[in-house]
């Protein structure tokens, strides 16, 4: 990893929204929709450590469950409509806040990740 000190330090929010290079802000983070680029084409940042792994989905599946199924059980319990209501209503809300919400959470993961300098472990012998 290149030298920090003549890099402004990069909010981890705006690089999650709008999928920047958490050391310098202008490069691109991901080459396709989740594939995290090899380096800054800006900075040359080796991006190899950044790894979210499955956190973005658990982040996912703990805030859009909570909002579709709050939803889903108020519209329940106030209205009472038929099943193909819940379908129309729940289904495509579900698809926007999962697949709307996996990129900038992957890339405010990675630029936590940059941030405190997390690493994978390692054993000193």
């Amino acid at each position: 990893m290149m030298d920090n000190r003549h890099y402004p330090a990069q909010s981890s929010l705006k690089v999650g929204l709008t999928s920047c290079c958490p050391r310098c802000g202008e490069g691109r983070l991901f080459t396709g929709f989740l594939t995290v680029a090899p380096k800054c084409e800006k900075c040359g940042l080796d991006l190899a450590f950044a790894d979210s792994g499955d956190g973005p989905a658990v982040f996912i599946m703990m805030i859009a469950g909570f909002i579709v199924v709050g939803l889903a059980l108020w519209t329940e319990v106030t209205y009472s409509p038929p099943y193909w209501v819940h379908a129309v209503l729940w289904i495509p809300l579900t698809l926007f806040l999962t697949v709307g919400l996996l990129r900038p959470l992957k890339g405010w993961l990675i630029a936590q990740q940059y941030k405190h300098k997390a690493r994978e472990g390692r054993l000193d012998h």
